[in-house]
């Protein structure tokens, strides 16, 4: 069965349209088969968006393993002075990103790259922002954590959110081990946002 991470290219197609609010705000997304939680905005991405939305997270902003572009786009949409890299593996989740940077209006604000995890990546960033795609496994999601520092200012921090039943837990230990301050910002049904920064040498 293919896979939210997997380029499907015979995958059916249907118009989906997710509607949900947000810190008080109304928001409408465009959806499609074989892109992450295709039928709303899930837990894990609410209690993300909601934790970071008014934080400082600096200018430019890497929104890695973007899906559709809800934490990316509406991170833009609240905050102009923000330009935000959306990538993904998933080619059909990047045209759906494009379309909803322009629902939104923040197209001026964004740029959408196809690349595997850090692959087509070159530049760096105040904040990378991932909900990882754990169903891709460790060796992807690893990748995200251990080479985050390679693309972060020496200011920088990378803010992701998992389940404690994704093992959470673990993944926060072993960032301590790349990085000299690890601290979760906020937990709900289960998730936690934690943040990342000051890499060790």
């Amino acid at each position: 069965m293919a896979q939210y991470f997997d380029n499907v290219e015979q995958l059916g197609h249907q118009d989906i349209t997710i509607e949900f609010t947000l810190l008080g705000e109304n928001y409408s997304f465009k959806s499609d088969l074989g892109v992450f939680s295709k039928r709303g905005l899930d837990d894990g991405t609410k209690l993300l968006l909601e934790t970071i939305a008014n934080l400082s997270l600096g200018n430019k902003i890497l929104d890695l393993g973007c899906g559709a572009g809800p934490i990316g786009l509406i991170l833009a949409h609240l905050d102009s002075s923000r330009f935000i890299t959306l990538c993904d593996v998933n080619r059909r989740a990047l045209g759906l990103a494009k379309e909803n940077a322009n629902i939104l209006g923040v197209s001026n604000q964004v740029e959408i790259v196809e690349s595997d995890v850090y692959l087509n990546i070159n530049s760096i960033y105040d904040t990378i922002i991932s909900n990882p795609p754990i169903r891709a496994g460790k060796r992807v999601t690893y990748r995200i954590y251990d080479e985050a520092g390679e693309h972060l200012t020496k200011d920088g921090s990378l803010i992701i959110v998992i389940r404690k039943a994704q093992g959470a837990l673990s993944v926060k230990e072993h960032l301590s081990s790349i990085f000299n301050k690890v601290e979760v910002l906020s937990k709900k049904k289960g998730y936690l946002v934690i943040k990342a920064s000051e890499k060790r040498s």
